[in-house]
C-alpha cells in the first residue's frame, strides 16, 4: 500500500469513529508533534478505535461499513484469524459473498483445512448463490467440526434453495440435535416447512422458536408473515406492533391484511 493509500485508509476509519474515542486518538497524534510516531505506533493507537467502530456498525446492522473497518485491520494484521473471520462474515452479511469467499480461500491456502475458515467459506458460497460449492464446503466443515450446529443449519438452507425439502429437513434435524430449541435453526426450519407447503407445521415451529428467550425480531416478523398467509391478519398485526416502529408497523400490517385476504379467498375457493 502506498503512503497515500495508507493515509486514505486511516482517514476512512476516522470518519466512522465519531463518538467512539476519537478525541483520545487525536490526543495521541497531538503528542506526536513533539516526538515522531512510527507507522506501527500509529496503527497501534488507531486499531482499538477501528475495532470499536466495526463492532458498533455491526450492532446497527451496517455490515458494509463494518467490513470496511475490518478490511483496514486485516491489511495490517493478515495473520489475525479473528479479524479475517469478522471481515468475511460482515462482507457476507452485506451481500458480498464472492468477496467474502475470496478472503477465506486465501486463508485456507495459507493455513490448511481449518474448520472455522471452512464453515465461513461454505456460508459465503451460499450467499453468492454457488450452491454446489456451498454444499461441498459445508460438508467438509462438518467433517472437521461435527459438533457445530451452524454448519448443518446452513446446509439446510442450501437444500431449500435447491428445492430438496427432504434433505433440508434432515439437515435441520441434525442441527437441532446439536443445539435443541435453537431459535435460529427453528426459524430456518419453519421457512423450509412453509416452502414445502406445510404451513401449519411452519407456524408451530416458529411459535416454538418464539418461546425461546433468545428469539429475535426476525423470528416474530416471520411468524407474522406466516400468520397472514394462514388468513389471520389480526395475529399478524399484533406481532408487527410488538416490535416495529409505528410507521413501519402500519405499512407491514397493510401488507399482511392483503396477504390474509388473498389467503382466505384461496381457502374459500377450495
Amino acid at each position: 500500500m502506498t503512503v497515500h493509500r495508507h493515509a486514505a485508509a486511516l482517514w476512512t476509519g476516522f470518519g466512522r469513529i465519531a463518538g467512539l474515542g476519537l478525541a483520545s486518538v487525536l490526543c495521541l497524534f497531538a503528542s506526536g508533534c513533539a516526538t515522531t510516531m512510527t507507522p506501527a505506533q500509529v496503527a497501534k493507537a488507531v486499531d482499538p478505535a477501528l475495532r470499536a467502530a466495526a463492532i458498533s456498525a455491526e450492532a446497527r446492522h451496517e455490515y458494509a461499513a463494518a467490513a470496511q473497518d475490518w478490511d483496514t485491520l486485516y491489511r495490517r494484521s493478515p495473520d489475525n484469524k479473528g479479524i479475517a473471520l469478522s471481515l468475511a462474515r460482515d462482507l457476507r452479511l452485506a451481500g458480498q459473498g464472492r468477496r467474502a469467499s475470496n478472503v477465506m480461500q486465501v486463508e485456507l491456502v495459507r493455513h490448511g483445512d481449518d474448520a472455522d475458515y471452512m464453515a465461513e467459506l461454505g456460508k459465503d458460497y451460499l450467499t453468492a448463490d454457488r450452491l454446489g460449492l456451498a454444499i461441498k464446503t459445508l460438508k467438509k466443515a462438518h467433517a472437521l467440526a461435527p459438533k457445530r450446529w451452524d454448519v448443518p443449519s446452513a446446509l439446510g438452507v442450501c437444500y431449500d434453495m435447491r428445492h430438496e425439502p427432504v434433505k433440508a429437513a434432515a439437515a435441520y434435524d441434525q442441527a437441532l440435535a446439536l443445539s435443541p430449541d435453537n431459535p435460529q435453526i427453528l426459524n430456518n426450519f419453519a421457512l423450509s416447512q412453509a416452502l414445502a407447503g406445510q404451513l401449519n407445521a411452519a407456524i408451530a415451529t416458529l411459535h416454538r422458536a418464539d418461546d425461546q428467550p433468545s428469539a429475535n425480531i426476525q423470528v416474530r416478523q416471520n411468524l407474522a408473515l406466516l400468520m397472514a398467509l394462514d388468513g389471520d391478519a389480526g395475529a399478524a398485526a399484533r406481532l408487527a406492533r410488538a416490535d416495529l416502529p409505528p410507521a413501519q408497523a402500519r405499512a407491514n400490517i397493510e401488507v399482511f391484511r392483503k396477504i390474509a385476504k388473498a389467503a382466505k379467498a384461496a381457502q374459500d375457493g377450495r
